[in-house]
């Protein structure tokens, strides 16, 4: 039931929104948790203070229409970085906004529920990139946001960044309800995060808010703001005088290059600031993939020591800016460490060991009675080291050591299995990351075991129609079809399809996400046409919601340019890769591991061409620039000297041909294992090369091992594991033994047809 107060007393708005509890409070009104009767969600109705009598009537009309204008803009905003607001008005002298509502916790909340230590680096880096592309977006529309604080930027149950109040805070300076400094005019939100020209009067742009960003980045990396000081003058003055102290001198395991954007985004002329937001994203991907970054799919808050916020004191001792004496005695407002946080959602019941999820009893578990019995509470200690251990996981996958990774999820999965239950969001994710260890290390059939779990386990906590619950229900799409199961990868996309639409909307991006995927499966059930009109359909799409250079737009256009060259159309397809390669250039870096892919797509579209001598000198410079990046044995150095390889075949220079298939192999035997797929691979590629050097014998062996492999990990009925053995009959026809060849080949069409069949 709504709370009482002055817009608790309007229960439905326009007959269509239910307000049913108020879920913040802020200088300009409060934000409630409400239902849309007329279609049946839930949404997040923001009512700002109500006008009043007193107010001059001219006045009122330029606001009422100020209001009008800058909600259109903030509903015109379509990204995944910001807040979308559905609709807009005005009830009985009260003016409300309509917008998603937000399962997740603003950065001052997590800050909180940290206990007011900096969150862990993955975090802050994660944070800064999506802000960016964020901000990026919104800048080329011509919008500056004025207000960005810790807030204001909300992380989703899935790792999402969120910006609130786009078009609004400018609307908040008009009406009034910001605090204004004696005698200068300034329009004062809070003193933490406000740039040096806001400070100062003066024409703000973009810049601001980069510099505002600059303000959050410092204080989610340290633990505080880098003006951390009781006395609002002395913040002001502090962010217009006085360089910032760098994060590493509170925080030494700060990566270098995040020291370094923090502090040039903190400068305090805006022309020393990086140019514009794409500039910083591109800077944040550089040295993300210079350190062999990886994003994890689900993330609990780190705890880490650092000097308390509230005396200052650290490694270098008290801080003590040099400040004149008549900046004392005003109050600062509220900054994200200490204050009351603003509530924008319900309590998060996903949000890991920061939600106020209750572990349910296990079933089974009752006293004598018969009545069911608590889990008791467990340590926070022990939540502290499992979540340390859960990140240390994420640290051995971001170095690609998976087999490492999955063993320590398993591990603390057993752990919070005991001390939460089997069905609390922690428990599951872990459970999620093993299954992804498992994913990427060839054991597609343990992951389909283990992601299946934790569908089970999230319908029953979170719902079927919960964000994660469908995330987990894509990722066993996704494995069905790394086992071949195409047919029931499509089953499994379409149903998620449905439910994303019917609770997200068709153009959201997680919704765009499953369509991609299920393009991506068409093309290998052979729908080739399907695939690539829903590919282009989910391209446009992005480019509208996300913008034409966005990575998901980019990936999907890669996913158009596959199916052209499937369809044969493989000039085409060269076109579409060579612009996603440019594209991709300009927006992440020459070196981003996605340009140097588009790049590699570029290679394999030249080969199909019968352009080997173009692709030749392609792939050279791309082996050279991989190994620079990310060293020799890279799994993606191997790749490109993999189609460097096949287009010497190609040329018929297969001694050298067969000599780089041969180094290849054994690397990549020795980095990936012998039965990953892209060893097996280049054991196929060595016995090719053995085979065009009449060297049947010595083939026959090389495809055998091949298809013992795939039959091993991916299923005797997998269309890889046909295809070898269909390899390995030729082999037999070439040595002369036909009769072992047709059995070979009676054997894979029986068991094709069956798997028809079956689908």
């Amino acid at each position: 039931m709504a709370e009482s107060g002055e817009t608790g007393s309007i229960r439905l708005i326009h007959g269509r929104y239910r307000l049913l509890e108020r879920i913040g409070r802020g200088g300009m009104g409060e934000v409630w948790r409400a239902r849309d009767e007329s279609l049946g969600r839930h949404v997040a109705v923001k009512c700002l203070k109500p006008l009043g009598p007193q107010r001059d009537q001219s006045f009122t009309r330029v606001l009422r229409e100020r209001f009008r204008r800058e909600a259109r803009v903030a509903a015109a905003l379509q990204h995944r970085g910001v807040t979308v607001v559905h609709d807009f008005g005005e009830y009985e002298g009260v003016l409300y906004l309509v917008m998603e509502l937000l399962e997740g916790r603003n950065l001052s909340q997590l800050l909180e529920d940290n206990r007011h230590h900096p969150l862990a680096v993955d975090d802050v880096v994660d944070m800064a990139e999506q802000v960016a592309s964020a901000l990026a977006y919104t800048h080329e529309q011509g919008i500056v946001h004025r207000d960005l604080k810790p807030a204001n930027i909300v992380r989703l149950a899935d790792g999402t960044a969120k910006i609130c109040d786009f078009g609004i805070a400018r609307l908040g300076h008009d009406i009034g309800f910001t605090t204004r400094l004696t005698g200068t005019g300034i329009a004062m939100g809070t003193p933490h995060y406000m740039s040096p020209e806001q400070i100062g009067g003066i024409h703000v742009d973009q810049r601001s808010d980069l510099y505002s960003l600059g303000c959050v980045l410092y204080e989610i990396a340290t633990g505080a703001p880098p003006f951390d000081l009781d006395d609002a003058w002395a913040v002001l003055v502090g962010h217009r005088d006085t360089p910032p102290e760098p994060p590493r001198s509170h925080r030494p395991e700060l990566p270098l290059y995040v020291d370094r954007i923090i502090l040039d985004l903190l400068a305090k002329d805006p022309e020393e600031r990086p140019g514009d937001a794409r500039e910083l994203g591109r800077r944040i991907a550089t040295g993300r993939s210079a350190r062999g970054a990886y994003v994890p799919t689900v993330r609990a808050p780190q705890i880490a020591l650092r000097p308390d916020p509230q005396t200052g004191t650290g490694p270098s001792g008290p801080r003590e800016p040099r400040l004149p004496s008549w900046t004392r005695g005003m109050s600062t407002g509220h900054k994200a460490t200490g204050g009351p946080g603003l509530r924008v959602t319900p309590p998060d019941t996903a949000s890991g060991l920061a939600g106020d999820w209750v572990p349910r009893p296990a079933a089974g578990t009752r006293t004598a009675s018969g009545e069911r019995s608590e889990r008791p509470a467990p340590a926070p200690e022990l939540l502290a080291t499992l979540a340390s251990r859960h990140h240390a996981g994420l640290s051995l996958g971001r170095l690609g050591r998976w087999t490492e990774a999955g063993e320590v999820h398993r591990a603390v999965a057993a752990e919070r299995e005991h001390a939460l239950g089997p069905d609390h969001p922690d428990t599951l994710a872990s459970r999620y990351e093993v299954a992804f260890s498992l994913s990427r290390t060839g054991r597609a059939a343990d992951a389909l075991r283990e992601y299946r779990r934790v569908v089970e386990g999230r319908e029953r906590a979170l719902g079927p129609d919960h964000p994660e619950t469908l995330g987990a229900r894509q990722e066993v799409g996704y494995v069905l079809g790394k086992l071949g199961r195409h047919f029931e990868a499509h089953e499994a996309y379409t149903a998620v399809l449905a439910a994303r639409e019917r609770v997200m909307g068709p153009d959201h991006p997680d919704t765009l996400r499953c369509r991609h995927n299920l393009a991506f499966n068409l093309s290998r059930l052979g729908r080739l046409e399907d695939s690539y009109r829903m590919a282009g359909e989910v391209a446009d799409a992005r480019a509208r919601v996300l913008g034409a250079d966005h990575p998901d737009t980019l990936v999907t256009r890669c996913e158009v340019g596959y199916t052209l060259g499937q369809l044969g159309r493989w000039s085409e397809a060269l076109r579409t890769y060579r612009e996603v390669a440019e594209a991709r250039a300009q927006a992440l870096g020459a070196d981003h591991p996605d340009t140097l892919a588009a790049r590699y797509e570029v290679g394999i579209s030249l080969g199909r061409l019968g352009r080997s001598a173009e692709a030749l000198t392609l792939y050279r410079d791309l082996i050279d620039d991989r190994a620079r990046v990310s060293g020799p044995s890279d799994p993606e150095t191997l790749r490109a000297r993999h189609g460097l390889g096949v287009n010497l075949g190609r040329m018929a220079r297969w001694e050298e041909a067969l000599a780089e298939a041969r180094d290849v192999c054994a690397i990549r035997e020795r980095v990936l294992g012998p039965d990953h797929v892209d060893t097996l691979i280049s054991h196929r590629e060595v016995a090719v090369g053995l085979g065009w050097l009449g060297r049947w014998q010595d083939a026959l062996v090389e495809y055998r091992t091949v298809a013992a492999a795939r039959e091993r990990v991916l299923g005797e009925a997998h269309v890889d594991s046909l295809a070898s053995r269909n390899d390995e009959a030729h082999c037999l026809e070439q040595l002369g033994r036909s009769g072992e060849a047709a059995e070979l080949y009676r054997r894979a069409a029986a068991l094709r047809q069956r798997g028809q069949n079956r689908g």
